[in-house]
């Protein structure tokens, strides 16, 4: 009875020392390292604009307004909705909003739906951007990412949109050309991965330039 008693007392003091050590000190040590190293990541990276908070840099946003730069497609609109009298809410293309979410539909490629969402997303991209064919569309501004949420598109998907947001904006193309390579981020270290441009930062660069948000 005496060992019962000796190990179940071992077993419950371990319990609580790591407890206190992996559930506790460990996470609050982290914390605030972070917090004195890299205090914007550590907060979510927010972006803030006459100091209200208007997205994380990291997390796409869904545009659709012509005088935008567009991102990617995403499954889940990055969780982007509207709400009519009722208080039902729906994505911008009317369908039903799902919640908070992010992923693909991981469709196959020989899934007619992937094939229908591709031919309609190319049909409104041509519309919108007279002048570029097809086969100019480069290919991150008809697939998805993995998340769903990737607030990222290449240089030449951003290019591509120019004539577009000038002709909508009322800025001229050197301007909307200069916001762009004002965010776009080069490799990592120099060699990993590839150039990108920051969708959200350069909308809101191209919204104070047109005066709908105050500039800083």
């Amino acid at each position: 009875m005496k060992e019962i008693l000796r190990n179940a007392r071992q077993a419950i003091t371990v319990t609580i020392v790591l407890l206190v050590i992996c559930g506790l000190a460990y996470p609050l040590a982290l914390t605030g390292v972070s917090q004195v190293i890299f205090p914007k990541q550590a907060n979510g990276s927010l972006i803030t604009v006459d100091g209200k908070a208007v997205g994380a840099e990291n997390i796409g946003q869904e545009f659709t307004e012509d005088y935008f730069l567009w991102g990617r497609p995403s499954a889940y609109h990055y969780n982007t909705y509207g709400e009519d009298a009722e208080g039902n809410q729906y994505y911008s293309d009317g369908t039903e909003y799902a919640g908070v979410s992010s992923g693909s539909n991981n469709y196959a490629p020989s899934n007619p739906a992937l094939t229908e969402r591709v031919a309609a997303d190319m049909e409104n991209f041509l519309e919108k951007n007279p002048g570029v064919s097809a086969e100019d569309i480069p290919t991150d501004l008809l697939t998805a990412s993995g998340s769903g949420l990737d607030p990222h598109i290449s240089p030449e998907s951003a290019q591509i949109q120019v004539p577009r947001i000038a002709a909508a904006s009322g800025l001229s193309e050197e301007e909307v050309q200069r916001i762009i390579d004002e965010h776009t981020e080069g490799k990592t270290f120099g060699i990993f991965g590839e150039e990108t441009v920051n969708v959200l930062l350069v909308n809101i660069d191209i919204a104070e330039e047109m005066g709908i948000l105050p500039k800083e």
